[in-house]
């Protein structure tokens, strides 16, 4: 069976095929309705989540894009220690 494609269309029409439209899933996962009305454009991790869930979906799979969350960060091993002799040379 082919992987479908969940878009914006697929995603209102999972919904509305459990009789459930964004501003019920407000009501129901208390949040805010700009928060769901803007989840096109802006990413909005709980009105992600609740679509997910409600729709027993992984949200990975409904917003591919979005998730995982990567950090795209280096990060040292170590750091320089501070002595005085580093302070000296700033203040010069």
């Amino acid at each position: 069976m082919p992987k479908q494609h969940w878009n914006r269309h697929t995603i209102l029409a999972a919904l509305r095929e459990h009789h459930m439209t964004l501003r019920g899933l407000t009501e129901i996962y208390g949040l805010s309705t700009s928060s769901v009305a803007n989840i096109w454009s802006r990413p909005h991790e709980a009105a992600e989540r609740a679509i997910a869930d409600f729709l027993k979906i992984p949200v990975e799979t409904l917003f591919p894009n979005r998730y995982p969350k990567t950090r795209h960060r280096i990060l040292r091993r170590s750091y320089p220690a501070n002595t005085d002799e580093d302070k000296s040379v700033k203040a010069a």
